[in-house]
């Protein structure tokens, strides 16, 4: 965590907010844009269509990240930042967060609705904490298993009865794929605090190598491999284009206001404002398509959403979180006087 002000935290809330808006609508586009041709031409079709349509979006993003950049005259900084240790560490976050997470996702969008897919992948909070367990020794409280507990049983609830419109012969496939998304996207937030640990790294430049390699590795690995470059092309010259343009502004928008979040005020908190994706995306199918949702999915929804905030700590302290800097410049002076205030908060405490 590198906010060191009141000013500083506020705009990490403000960024982890920000990016959770962006996302939700990016979800909703996507799933308006799957539901049209070229992607609904062929049962082909309609098979490679997640795996085109996050290879077109993270492609898209990628171009907005280094245009972005050229503008601000930072594309060699970037260059450069790319042959770092740090810039390696987020080419392997970007594997785990695009070609795998974001395709799973995709492939969840196209079987079971962004609805359901959304408010599924909001476990990656929890997956990342049992993550960072497994592998990083991390201590993880009570009231983090809590949360856990309640995400699982969040999903549960999500998973029980599918609603209308999405056909049962794929619902399961569709809720494990969305899993999926969330297991890559809570390694990628792991992964991503760790390249970003530094005083000085540069979230702008972090999201344009994230972009650029999960393009990159779709254009090399993944396209060929189910020979998705005949439909890529039909996609690019067809009028859905222009909704790709959009959806791609979009997620560079909240990768960029996301990795901000993560490298002002932390990973769990930055993770669980961006997490709260879900409920914009259900909100927007709600108002403009008038997407029907039933009431055991209202209830899983907000079950996974509270679970994933129990996995980040308290609410108070969340929303008054400016109250983590309040160190004034005699305490930064003397150290020990800052021990010492901490004893007397702690004693007060309990």
């Amino acid at each position: 965590m590198h906010a060191t002000n009141h000013s500083e935290a506020g705009k990490g809330v403000a960024a982890g907010v920000s990016s959770s808006i962006a996302w939700g609508v990016n979800t909703v586009i996507i799933g308006v844009i799957l539901a049209k041709a070229p992607f609904v031409d062929s049962a082909a079709a309609m098979i490679l269509a997640p795996f085109v349509s996050s290879f077109i979006h993270d492609l898209f993003s990628s171009l907005w990240m280094i245009l972005w950049m050229s503008v601000k005259g930072k594309m060699i900084e970037v260059l450069k930042y790319m042959r770092t240790r740090n810039g390696w560490i987020i080419v392997l976050a970007a594997l785990f967060g695009g070609p795998i997470g974001m395709t799973c996702y995709l492939l969840g969008i196209h079987y079971i609705g962004a609805t359901f897919t959304a408010s599924i992948s909001s476990l990656f909070p929890a997956i990342g904490a049992l993550l960072a367990f497994i592998f990083l020794k991390e201590r993880i409280g009570p009231r983090a298993w809590l949360g856990i507990v309640l995400s699982i049983a969040g999903v549960i609830i999500l998973s029980y009865i599918p609603s209308s419109g999405v056909s049962n012969s794929y619902f399961i496939l569709g809720v494990l794929l969305a899993l999926g998304s969330a297991i890559g996207w809570g390694l990628e937030g792991v992964i991503c605090a760790w390249g970003l640990k530094d005083d000085d790294a540069d979230p702008e430049m972090a999201v344009t190598i994230r972009q650029t390699a999960s393009a990159l590795t779709y254009t090399i690995f993944v396209m060929p491999m189910i020979h998705g470059y005949s439909l890529s092309f039909q996609v690019v010259k067809s009028d859905v284009v222009w909704l790709f343009l959009i959806a791609a502004f979009l997620g560079a928008a909240n990768y960029v206001l996301y990795y901000r979040a993560i490298h002002l005020i932390g990973t769990a908190r930055g993770t669980a404002l961006n997490n709260t994706y879900a409920a914009w995306a259900l909100a927007i199918s709600l108002v403009i398509f008038k997407t029907p949702v039933s009431l055991h999915f209202i209830i899983g929804t907000i079950i996974v959403i509270v679970g994933s905030f129990f996995v980040i700590g308290n609410l108070k302290e969340l929303v008054h979180i400016s109250g983590d800097f309040d160190i004034n410049t005699e305490d930064a002076e003397h150290p020990g006087n800052l021990i010492s205030s901490n004893k007397k908060k702690w004693t007060k405490k309990t």
